[in-house]
């Protein structure tokens, strides 16, 4: 049975929205994946999107989201270093990723960010697979 996550940041626009692309590409099969933000936002940053795609994850479910928007109840939530206090969420697991933002910066820091949300991302997938999550 899939397990359902959701990766949350202020504004869904850039790295939670580039987590979900890498789950949704590489554990599809293990994990339901949402992504949203505690803040209301257009849409996602274009350098987000086009660094995804450099590497050839399709975005094409990239849309910026509420908590609101997504299911309520959660197996594990993901915070991407927000710097705030996320609401609170009903979860059996909980992480906190402390990621910067990459927005307002050149190419190259949406690059290094969307690197490390790949490991962080085959890291969970691998600790899936280990039993990490297990009820």
């Amino acid at each position: 049975m899939k397990k359902v996550i959701a990766f949350v940041c202020v504004h869904n626009s850039c790295r939670s929205i580039m987590a979900e692309g890498f789950l949704k590409a590489l554990g599809n099969e293990y994990f339901e994946v949402y992504s949203a933000g505690t803040e209301k936002y257009d849409r996602p940053k274009p350098l987000a999107i086009e660094v995804m795609e450099d590497i050839h994850i399709d975005m094409r479910h990239a849309n910026s989201k509420l908590l609101s928007d997504i299911p309520s109840k959660l197996d594990i939530l993901i915070t991407m270093g927000c710097g705030v206090e996320c609401p609170f969420v009903p979860t059996k697991y909980r992480e906190d990723w402390g990621l910067d933002d990459p927005s307002g910066g050149p190419k190259e820091a949406f690059e290094r960010t969307r690197d490390l949300i790949q490991e962080k991302v085959l890291d969970l997938i691998k600790r899936f697979e280990n039993g990490e999550f297990n009820d």
